[in-house]
């Protein structure tokens, strides 16, 4: 009958663990207790760690534990934030702009109506339904949008402003608020995105109109348009407030 062959000592063991990439460590650290404390040595792990996660090299935490956290922590980044709960489709828009005398504009929009353009960014035109105005000057008009889920099931106000537009052919108004964090990080962070709102005035027979107004989601950090699934996962956790996403 033949012999076992004799187990490595561990000097050779962690000689060989030296040349073994993370994963085969990991495998390999299973065979036995012995090639589990051999494969688990810091000297083994320590140059590893140095390599890919330079910046935890220095925790006073097992070696082979701090790849373990910079790996997860890596592989969380790539993924990514889930879908949200929620579609445009779920939602409905509710835009109006009044002046002190009367409304010039309102409109209610399902999201699904919509259009989203190739670099699907938070922006939507409202669509044109101005009353025809007497030309005039500049005047102090108050905005409202409110977000609803479809429903009726929940209401979100994006914005409550008050500001000028010019009542004249080519007269615009702009209209910037900023938007609250969702109640799961008020406590660590400021607002990172702001409720966006364009008016256009344009010319027509006997007076003016409103002729365009379009809404969006601008983030703070470079006051670019987020994109639809990011403003989605945004107003979730108003809408949804038990159910959103993280």
């Amino acid at each position: 009958m033949s012999q076992p062959s004799p187990t490595p000592s561990w000097e050779t063991l962690v000689l060989v663990a030296t040349y073994l990439d993370p994963k085969t460590l990991a495998i390999a650290s299973c065979v036995c207790k012995s090639w589990f404390s051999s494969m688990s040595s810091d000297n083994v792990w320590r140059p590893i760690v140095a390599s890919h996660f330079p910046s935890l090299a220095s925790l006073p935490v097992a070696h082979r534990r701090l790849f373990a956290i910079g790996y997860a922590a890596a592989v969380r980044r790539l993924r990514g934030p889930s879908k949200p709960g929620l579609t445009l489709e779920d939602l409905i828009f509710v835009v109006s702009v009044r002046t002190r005398e009367d409304e010039v504009f309102s409109a209610v929009r399902p999201g699904g109506m919509l259009k989203v353009d190739a670099s699907s960014v938070f922006l939507f035109d409202m669509g044109c339904d101005g009353a025809v105005l007497r030309e005039r000057t500049v005047e102090d008009v108050v905005v409202t949008w409110h977000v609803v889920l479809r429903g009726w099931r929940g209401v979100f106000t994006m914005m409550e402003s008050e500001g000028k537009v010019g009542f004249v052919p080519g007269g615009e108004g702009w209209f910037s608020q900023e938007l609250p964090v969702p109640e799961c990080c008020s406590g660590t962070v400021k607002s990172a995105v702001a409720a966006d709102l364009k008016v256009v005035v344009g010319g027509g027979k006997g007076g003016v109109r409103v002729e365009e107004v379009t809404v969006g989601i601008l983030s703070v950090a470079d006051w670019r348009y987020v994109g639809v699934e990011d403003g989605v996962r945004y107003l979730q956790h108003f809408l949804l407030p038990n159910n959103a996403a993280t």
